[in-house]
């Protein structure tokens, strides 16, 4: 009964409660507040570009809150530690199994944490390598090879992972690119305009997919 309750708390944020984008925050030490200013140039990228209505002043929302199911979207980041507690893990777990979407920007440092942490969350499930067939790289805008490379951490290729629950995609990862490097201000990074474009284009297909899946 309670978890149907719950369910249904969930259910009706999601209908009822704008489309707008949270920052997540986590504890371990690790830096959740890296790249400020890559959420606000996004949203004010798709709000012109592809017509969203979401708010340029993104909120931060901890792991364990009850505010997690007002969001039908989070996006996380950061260079360091993750930690979940149990009881963080079964709430990211509610949310995300119950319509929630959670974009993971690989920071450099961050990769061992997060697979880490993620497997508390869904033991069960490994990333799979996402193909460049799928929605998320064919919304508004088209990438043919899939992600792009927009920072360099190892010199290794870029990659898009996703942990797949009951088929639906539910946890995006950057890997190997960092994307939301690439949709901070242009002095931050001093990256080219075409791969500030490319950053962020990527980053609207997966708003709008996260939207309408």
């Amino acid at each position: 009964m309670k978890q149907f309750i719950i369910l249904f708390i969930v259910n009706f944020f999601f209908q009822t409660n704008a489309q707008d984008v949270a920052i997540l925050k986590y504890n371990g030490g690790g830096d959740w507040y890296a790249n400020p200013t890559a959420i606000p140039n996004l949203v004010a990228f798709t709000n012109q570009n592809i017509k969203t209505n979401i708010s340029e002043n993104p909120q931060s929302v901890a792991v364990n809150s009850e505010d997690l199911f007002n969001y039908p979207m989070l996006f996380m980041t950061g260079h360091g530690n993750v930690y979940f507690s149990d009881e963080e893990a079964i709430n990211l777990k509610n949310y995300l199994i119950s319509g929630g979407f959670l974009h993971i920007s690989d920071n450099y440092g961050l990769d061992k944490f997060i697979r880490r942490e993620l497997k508390k969350v869904f033991p069960s499930l490994e990333f799979q390598e996402i193909p460049s067939n799928h929605p998320i790289y064919n919304q508004t805008f088209k990438f043919a090879e899939g992600i792009p490379k927009i920072h360099e951490h190892d010199k290794k290729s870029a990659q898009g992972f996703g942990l797949f629950y009951e088929g639906r995609l539910v946890i995006f990862y950057d890997y190997e690119t960092d994307l939301s490097d690439g949709w901070e201000d242009q002095i931050i990074h001093n990256n080219p305009k075409e791969v500030r474009e490319k950053a962020l284009k990527m980053g609207s297909n997966i708003i709008e997919y996260a939207f309408t899946n």
